[in-house]
């Protein structure tokens, strides 16, 4: 079984971290990815670096356009990952844009996803029906479970289309703003997280953006099978470098 069906699975909230490969050192990767699965984080998406990430807030940029100037690229973050599977077992997500996943070739892409061990894929730019459409097939192929996202002015359709073309977790964006733009969840949020846990959905969800500390940690776990912090980690690693990473996680839960 796929590994994020598996962590899916256990009776506990997940904890997943998002931070950009080649950052802050491009050689720092696989070191960051080791450290928190040993520091009890369940779940990690892997960001592979764009130069225009919509999605991202200013300190993901940062992170993000510091890595290119590292030297990371697709062909780089796989030989970094090939031999990750010998010492780590959770699972682990490659978010990026899907630019660089065609120009790699998108069966090219998934065959050394499957490889390497990447259990999963978040393209914030590839649309639910083209890629029902067109790359489903491929994914399922390499057993690669592509996770969409939802912000609190999907429709009710969409979200119930994205959820039958899904098979794993829906990501679910806590607001429409970018990462990182939150410091706190208020009443609207609250509202929209108890909308989609009423929907009784068969993918679980797993909520980002906004999620910071121990506090929106917890918030946001009240309604979700877990949650991803990313810009907070991120600006850990800028403060602390890859020294701290223990106390960043013990902070979170």
């Amino acid at each position: 079984m796929n590994r994020i069906k598996q962590k899916l699975q256990e009776d506990k909230k997940i904890f997943s971290v998002y931070f950009s490969a080649g950052y802050p050192s491009l050689n720092d990767t696989v070191q960051i990815i080791q450290d928190l699965e040993k520091n009890g984080v369940d779940m990690i998406e892997i960001g592979l670096p764009f130069s225009d990430p919509l999605a991202d807030g200013p300190t993901i940029q940062a992170s993000s356009t510091q890595a290119l100037h590292n030297g990371m690229t697709t062909q780089v973050l796989f030989d970094q990952l090939k031999d990750i599977r010998k010492t780590v077992s959770i699972p682990l997500v490659m978010m990026g844009y899907f630019n660089p996943m065609l120009q790699y070739g998108i069966e090219n892409f998934c065959k050394k996803c499957q490889e390497v061990g990447v259990d999963g894929l978040i393209i914030p730019d590839l649309p639910v029906d083209v890629y029902a459409d067109e790359y489903k097939a491929i994914f399922e192929k390499y057993g690669l479970l592509n996770v969409f996202l939802i912000t609190p002015q999907t429709s009710d359709e969409r979200i119930q289309f994205i959820d039958s073309v899904s098979d794993g977790f829906i990501y679910m964006v806590s607001s429409a703003s970018v990462t990182g733009s939150q410091t706190g969840f208020g009443s609207t949020q609250e509202d929209y997280f108890k909308r989609i846990a009423n929907m009784n959905l068969k993918n679980p969800q797993v909520i980002g953006f906004g999620i910071n500390n121990a506090e929106t940690f917890n918030q946001a776990t009240k309604f979700a099978k877990g949650a991803i912090i990313g810009s907070a980690f991120i600006q850990h690693l800028t403060e602390n470098g890859t020294g701290r990473i223990a106390d960043f996680a013990k902070a979170i839960r």
